[in-house]
């Protein structure tokens, strides 16, 4: 197995918006919303109403290989922060995070940044993926987020 020590376990990528926080914040914490724009291209699809309100809800959502995943959310503040666990259903998660950030500069504009913290991840099988999810797959993210909450 390759060292997982060449790369950097946590990477982010921000970028300014041109929405409220409140408009952004919606396409992220309402999962069906998610494949739209998932730069990472590993998300299908989420049953309509999961919307997230609180730290302990969990969403399902279909991934590209058809498997199902639990989406355990561990941090959360309305319209300015959210993150969440991914596991196979009825498992622990193995210790990769998604996490969204939000901070408005003012009415109508917002940095955001979205981070992924594998650095707890302990499943081997999955560290190749961790390792391919780089800053840049991640800004693929934001800025297809960008593009849906500036036109809407």
């Amino acid at each position: 197995m390759a060292d997982h020590t060449d790369v950097p376990r946590v990477v982010s990528a921000s970028r300014e918006i041109a929405a409220a926080p409140e408009r952004i914040f919606e396409l992220i914490a309402d999962p069906s919303q998610q494949p739209r724009w998932d730069g990472n291209d590993n998300l299908t699809e989420a049953q309509p109403g999961q919307r997230v309100r609180h730290v302990g809800d969990v969403f399902t959502m279909r991934i590209t290989v058809g498997s199902i995943r639990e989406n355990h959310i561990v941090e959360f503040e309305e319209a300015r922060r959210i993150a969440w666990l991914p596991a196979e259903p009825g498992r622990r998660p193995p210790g990769h995070l998604w996490r969204w950030e939000l901070e408005p500069l003012d009415d109508t504009r917002t940095r955001v940044t979205h981070t992924y913290d594998w650095s707890q991840l302990t499943d081997p099988a999955r560290l190749p993926r961790a390792r391919s999810t780089t800053a840049d797959k991640l800004r693929a993210s934001l800025d297809r987020l960008a593009a849906i909450a500036e036109r809407d």
